[in-house]
């Protein structure tokens, strides 16, 4: 009989884990800071780096507690950016030239879509600046939201001797012009890449070798317990639609303002409420102004967390017409509440939105489609709503829990700091 006494689970080691955003904190970025959340109840406490500070006034007070986190590579100014570089280039002169080469390489591929080689040595500087405060950090991998200049900070960085590093690509803008961003570098250099989707992973496995594959893994972006653990309420018998949006021209919100046009030519009654702004607002205004819609359709501007979550359960359902996407936050928040989604059939969203189950989905720039599809929203009753809610619900809960998307952020790192293979698979494991 073996008298030893039984083993201990052994509690894993805390990481040293820093992320590192182009922009951050921003009021669309709140998916991120859940995640760096989730991240520091599994693993410890994470550092914030960002390459500038959004310029535009902060109002959910959650974002305001992340941006006094958060250090920000661009304010050391541009003595500071230079003297960075010096001393990379004094004290590790190999790897300065190895990625002073990487940095031109890269340039020369961004020239197409204005990303050329002087912009390239200002994301070399910036590097510099980061593999300091990586040691002051002692930082044992950083996580990088987006495959845009960011990412290419952190792989020069990296080759400058920093820490290992991963990157999450949402989409579209990485797949607009994956080649000018160097996708390929990035994934080659990374331990690993993320999509929030499905349809992220395929573009993703495009433009890389199919060596790298393996690399590849999808963790979704996480709800605010103020979402996930909301108890579904049935949705108003007033008939108000809702969209959440940045104005841009991605979005397509000119298609959405021409169908509530129509909706109103034809007598239909309805009151729609548009949160976000952007560079269209002007345009959009306008367009209110052309239509005859200024007492059907409202501007509320940029609103915190909290406010999205009451305005979404004001209204009967949530309205997105996106020509590009990733896989919206606020159609995961909007499904989380119970109110139905109409949207547009592009990149990850039909893995989330289901047509006749839990929302709508139409061809995207189609004014008539997007016009039918409101109208049937506002004409349903309120049970079928309530019912299709319910089961968006279900499905929001079931794949966007912020805790269980964070552990596969951490798991992956953890394999990729043991050497492990095929770090990707890590993400497949099954949900708690």
């Amino acid at each position: 009989m073996n008298d030893s006494p039984a083993s201990t689970p052994v509690e894993p080691a805390p990481l040293r884990v820093a992320y590192l955003v182009n922009t951050y904190p921003t009021t669309s970025g709140s998916f991120i800071r859940r995640e760096i959340r989730g991240v520091e109840a599994q693993a410890g406490p994470v550092a914030r780096f960002t390459l500038r500070r959004w310029d535009t006034p902060l109002v959910d007070p959650d974002d305001l507690e992340e941006d006094r986190k958060t250090q920000a590579v661009l304010e050391v100014g541009a003595v500071g950016l230079v003297k960075a570089l010096g001393k990379s280039a004094l004290t590790r002169p190999g790897r300065f030239l190895r990625a002073l080469r990487q940095a031109a390489t890269l340039g020369r591929r961004g020239r197409s879509s204005g990303q050329g080689s002087l912009r390239h040595l200002i994301y070399l500087a910036e590097a510099c600046v980061l593999l300091d405060w990586h040691r002051e950090a002692a930082t044992d991998h950083v996580h990088v939201h987006f495959g845009t200049n960011s990412t290419t900070v952190a792989l020069l960085c990296r080759t400058l001797g920093g820490p290992p590093f991963s990157f999450t690509a949402h989409g579209p803008e990485e797949f607009d012009k994956p080649l000018a961003l160097g996708l390929d570098h990035k994934v080659r250099g990374s331990a690993f890449a993320v999509a929030v989707s499905e349809f992220g992973r395929s573009q993703l496995s495009r433009w890389v070798d199919y060596d790298q594959w393996p690399k590849l893994a999808v963790v979704h972006c996480g709800l605010d317990p103020l979402f996930l653990e909301a108890e579904p309420t049935p949705p108003p018998a007033a008939r108000r639609l809702i969209c959440v949006a940045r104005l841009a021209e991605q979005k397509g919100l000119p298609i959405l303002i021409e169908a509530a046009g129509r909706l109103k030519a034809e007598g239909v009654d309805f009151e729609l409420t548009i949160v976000g702004d952007g560079p269209l607002r002007g345009e959009i205004e306008a367009l209110i102004g052309r239509l005859g819609l200024g007492d059907s359709v409202r501007l509320l501007g940029w609103k915190g967390g909290p406010e999205v979550r009451e305005l979404l359960l004001e209204h009967r359902a949530l309205v997105l017409p996106s020509f590009a996407e990733g896989l919206p936050v606020v159609i995961m928040e909007s499904l989380a509440l119970g109110r139905p989604v109409v949207t547009t059939w592009v990149a990850g969203i039909p893995e989330l939105v289901q047509p006749g189950v839990n929302g709508w989905l139409v061809p995207p720039s189609s004014v008539g489609a997007l016009a039918d599809a409101m109208r049937e929203v506002l004409d349903a009753p309120v049970e079928q709503l309530d019912a299709m809610g319910r089961r968006g619900a279900a499905r929001a809960a079931e794949r966007h829990d912020a805790i269980v998307e964070a552990g596969k952020i951490v798991g992956l790192i953890r394999a990729g700091l043991a050497g492990e293979a095929g770090v990707g698979d890590q993400a497949e494991r099954p949900r708690r």
